[in-house]
């Protein structure tokens, strides 16, 4: 067996895992008491495809400022390296089905969208990579095995 990394994702067997899916990673409590929720929500099957750059960078923009006004406490939305997925950070908020609720409500924002957010050189570092089209169709692939979205490994599992 491996040994055991630092980084939770790291110890995650990602071939067993059956995209989509979300799940709690981890809470981290503070010294005062705030705990931090973090998800893996993951839109596409590691190792087997993956988000093209320019439509995941725009649905990354418009779900970091749409999913605000789904739910409160949100710290953070972004992108996994390897384009598979997204981790959320919430602050002292552990209800799972609320964070599948506002998901879903996000996504179809994304789907409703005419532009993509901060889609400019002022506000984004590569301004030029985007695609509203791309994020769309992430967005309705992904609302559309959403009964799937509670179920980590797979009804085999």
């Amino acid at each position: 067996m491996a040994e055991k990394m630092n980084v939770e994702s790291f110890n995650l067997d990602h071939t067993k895992v059956k995209a989509p899916y979300v799940r709690l990673v981890g809470i981290t409590e503070g010294q005062n008491g705030d705990k931090i929720h973090k998800y893996d929500i993951r839109f596409k099957q590691p190792n087997q495809e993956h988000m093209e750059m320019d439509g995941l960078h725009s649905i990354e923009h418009l779900m970091a400022e749409n999913i605000r006004n789904h739910m409160e406490n949100v710290i953070d939305i972004g992108p996994m390296g390897c384009q598979t997925g997204f981790y959320l950070a919430v602050l002292n908020h552990d209800d799972y089905d609320e964070i599948l609720n506002a998901l879903e409500k996000t996504l179809h924002d994304v789907l409703q969208a005419d532009e993509v957010p901060a889609c400019n050189e002022v506000q984004c570092g590569w301004a030029a990579n985007h695609s509203l089209e791309g994020a769309k169709v992430i967005a309705q692939e992904m609302l559309d095995r959403k009964d799937e979205w509670k179920d980590v490994f797979g009804e085999e599992a």
